[in-house]
């Protein structure tokens, strides 16, 4: 059974299938038996899509709405997949982010960059247009109606610039995409959450992270609901705790401003010691492998996207 959780407010949450389990979730917002989805995972995330509204007595005629935080393919990549099986669906997403869900071919380019075409094709397959009339495009403030249920789309640009968080007017929670860190169950201690900041290529910006985190927390939201992964309590403290993190990479990124090619490995290194450092002092006693394996991609995302950062300041 895929992980699933309820938290009887019309909220849901479940395993997107995507590399490993609870490394991605989907969120459901549940309204008159009127769903809409924020987050899609991969092209993988459809069965366990359809299991999600089986379980919840609904199925596909359900969804009005898919709804993007942003356009990376670990959160938008099964869209596609998703709007051909929800027929009644539209499709929700930044301004920046609408052409290349109708004409993914740039953005397919881009990761492929990243990644390597082969990892691309293996965990993404083929990413499916969809169709431009099917797509809303939801601007700062733009608010998605789910059955009288409001959910307002913020602009939080700092991770990506066609980032949007949406505001659940019903409970006050927030679903944050990746503009409030990562946050994986696997590192729980007694309930205590770790978190920490995403900074990954090519648009992350530390000034306007830390401004749209900021424009989160005076919500004041009674829960933030993370794609990596899913609720996370006492917002205050751990958006705290999130900026001082962030604070942290910047200096040791800065740090290595002139270290040329080398730049991208001590980064790297200087940030698996930092995290390291801070999860022994939350309480995690998992072995070290293991911590390095549940973070070892997002080590070499963020590496990376503080050296496209460097790269892009002043001489």
């Amino acid at each position: 059974m895929f992980d699933f959780r309820d938290y009887g407010n019309g909220i849901v949450a479940f395993d997107a299938g995507y590399v490993r389990p609870i490394l991605a979730a989907i969120h459901m917002v549940i309204e008159e038996n009127r769903v809409a989805f924020i987050d899609t995972g991969s092209n993988d995330a459809l069965p366990n899509a359809l299991a999600a509204l089986e379980a919840v007595g609904l199925d596909a005629a359900a969804v009005d709405y898919v709804i993007l935080t942003h356009i990376h393919l670990d959160h938008a990549g099964g869209a596609g997949c998703l709007m051909q099986a929800f027929p009644n669906a539209k499709l929700v997403v930044h301004p920046r982010g609408a052409r290349h869900m109708a004409a993914p071919e740039k953005l397919v380019a881009g990761v492929c960059a990243v990644y390597g075409p082969e990892y691309v094709q293996r965990v993404y397959g083929e990413i499916i247009p969809v169709a431009a009339e099917r797509i809303v495009e939801a601007a700062d403030g733009h608010t998605v109606s789910l059955a009288g249920r409001q959910l307002i789309c913020l602009d939080t640009p700092g991770h990506a610039r066609h980032h949007i968080c949406i505001v659940d007017q019903k409970t006050s929670g927030i679903f944050t995409g990746d503009m409030f860190g990562l946050s994986y169950r696997e590192l729980d201690v007694d309930g205590r959450q770790f978190i920490f900041p995403t900074t990954t290529p090519t648009q992350f910006d530390p000034d306007e992270m830390r401004q749209s985190i900021q424009r989160l927390l005076a919500c004041e939201p009674e829960a933030m609901y993370l794609t990596h992964y899913s609720r996370v309590d006492q917002v205050l403290e751990k958006g705290a705790e999130l900026l001082r993190h962030l604070d942290a990479l910047i200096a040791l990124a800065l740090a290595e401003k002139d270290a040329g090619s080398l730049r991208q490995g001590k980064i790297k290194e200087a940030m698996t010691t930092y995290l390291l450092s801070q999860i022994r002092a939350h309480g995690c006693c998992l072995p070290e492998a293991t911590l390095l394996d549940i973070w070892g991609t997002d080590l070499e995302l963020n590496a990376q996207g503080l050296v496209v950062w460097l790269d892009s300041l002043p001489d």
